[in-house]
């Protein structure tokens, strides 16, 4: 007879010399200020290179404010709340930086370790 168990998710942890930033419902790490690109036109959501403890879902097309996009909505993999998108594919030429990065909305993060 073979025993099945639940896996267990880990978190990420990310240094505390660094500043980061957490999901503010449950604070589990989600990117390091390094990561950060650029914090949107809007001033609502964060651009990001690489982010932790976040899950992706599938892909589809959307009109945002900077035209088509191929995104994909990421959660945070620890309370499974919906934190922003990654970006899968940029339709318009200047837009192709994106490919590949993550949004993360300002209502779900909270800055962490030696923001003073």
């Amino acid at each position: 007879m073979v025993k099945m168990t639940k896996s267990k998710t880990f978190q990420a942890y990310l240094p505390n010399c660094h500043r980061t930033y957490s999901c503010i419902h449950c604070r589990a790490h989600l990117a390091n200020h390094d990561e950060l690109i650029s914090k949107g036109s809007q001033g609502r959501a964060y651009l990001f290179n690489s982010v932790v403890n976040v899950g992706c879902g599938p892909a589809e097309e959307r009109v945002l404010l900077t035209g088509l996009h191929a995104v994909a909505d990421i959660y945070c993999e620890n309370c499974k709340t919906t934190l922003g998108w990654k970006y899968e594919h940029a339709f318009e030429s200047s837009q192709k930086y994106k490919e590949g990065k993550f949004i993360i909305e300002l209502a779900h993060m909270i800055k962490d370790n030696g923001w003073e």
